[in-house]
């Protein structure tokens, strides 16, 4: 197929640092390519690809300084429109602009919804244009969207398998904290956790202007305790030793988050997960496999104690069944096959916690059966 990616340009694809949306893109790219599609990348000119790039700009706009990423992304989309014609599938990451703009081509289209969706500022625009076809990143995400919505699928991010290598042995023998400061991670629980456990904790995470203040007045002065060690914003291959060494990855949420990148890094690496359960971790962690699913405080202090008794082979053998590159992109082909056939189908996939071994390999009779129901007019 001749497939266009979409792509946010905040940062590069991939990006240097922290970048969510834009790694994963990388990902689905990269893989596309190397199963023999013709793929075309829209991103930031810094971006680093296997595929045709179209440079949209020519730096990624967080790292410049930009605040407002609107125009760039209208102009991107405007050289997209105008290349439609060159493509059998047009894949978006970029949350709603295009959805006006591409109305008379959604028989070729489809996002990808990368954020949370109970955003009040945006329903207007979903329940304006509902025939978009979307892929969300986990049935949890789609609950706050208009019934009438047009999923196409719920599809789980995938990592190539050597970008966060197997270690057999957590050799820190601390909790990691990776990601972002913000109210909504909970570093202040993660925190906590390693001070009721005894056992130290690495936060390696940016500081946003957004949440320069909870930083100030709430986490900067926890992480004074002898326990707790503040690093700051890490790179890729800092990241590989950062998880790959950890006791457990602390993923103390306090929000419905979509999908959660940094679980299966962290699975990737054999590091089990500490999530409290909220969003899209039931989908995700496989309680008493690949991590623990927790409540309260007290169970996940106990947790932290248990983690070390956790198989690291059984949590690499769960990230490897489900969470791959290649399965990932697997479910995107027959995605873009069903959109292709005619928007009266969407893919049925399992309900979240109930995934089976036919679903992690959607690809047509070779890799087990597509379910298929008709939209509802």
């Amino acid at each position: 197929m001749r497939i266009a990616q979409v792509a946010p340009l905040a940062e590069a694809v991939p990006p240097k640092f922290y970048g969510g949306t834009e790694r994963v893109v990388s990902w689905i790219t990269e893989e596309l390519v190397r199963q023999g599609h013709d793929v075309t990348l829209f991103a930031s000119g810094d971006s680093q690809t296997s595929a045709k790039l179209a440079a949209c700009h020519p730096e990624g706009l967080r790292l410049l300084g930009y605040r407002d990423h609107t125009a760039g992304h209208l102009a991107m989309l405007h050289h997209v429109h105008r290349r439609a014609h060159e493509f059998d599938v047009i894949h978006f990451h970029i949350d709603l602009l295009q959805y006006p703009m591409f109305e008379d081509l959604y028989h070729k289209c489809l996002t990808t919804m990368h954020g949370r969706l109970d955003v009040p500022d945006f329903m207007p625009v979903y329940n304006t244009f509902t025939g978009m076809p979307l892929v969300s990143i986990s049935d949890n995400q789609r609950e706050p969207m208009p019934e009438n919505s047009n999923w196409l699928a719920t599809i789980h991010h995938g990592l190539p398998k050597e970008n966060c290598p197997y270690y057999p042995e957590a050799k820190g023998g601390y909790l990691a904290f990776l990601g972002r400061i913000s109210p909504e991670k909970r570093p202040d629980r993660a925190i906590e956790m390693a001070i009721r456990s005894g056992i130290p904790l690495k936060i390696a995470a940016k500081v946003d202007k957004a949440d320069q203040e909870y930083w100030d007045e709430t986490i900067e002065p926890m992480i004074h305790h002898p326990l707790v060690e503040y690093i700051g914003e890490i790179n890729e291959e800092q990241k590989k030793d950062f998880l790959g060494n950890a006791l457990a990855l602390a993923f103390p949420i306090d929000w419905p988050e979509p999908f959660g990148l940094v679980m299966i890094e962290a699975m990737s690496a054999g590091t089990p997960v500490i999530a409290f359960g909220n969003g899209s971790v039931p989908e995700v962690i496989k309680d008493g496999v690949s991590g623990f699913i927790v409540k309260t405080m007290d169970e996940a202090v106990e947790a932290c104690r248990r983690a070390k008794d956790l198989p690291r082979a059984g949590v690499r053998a769960h990230f490897e069944s489900r969470f791959t590159a290649e399965v990932m992109v697997r479910k995107y082909v027959s995605a873009y096959e069903q959109l292709l056939a005619g928007q009266g189908n969407v893919i049925k996939m399992p309900a979240a916690g109930a995934f089976s071994p036919q679903y992690g390999e959607l690809n047509g009779s070779a890799h087990g059966p597509i379910h298929v129901a008709a939209m509802p007019a």
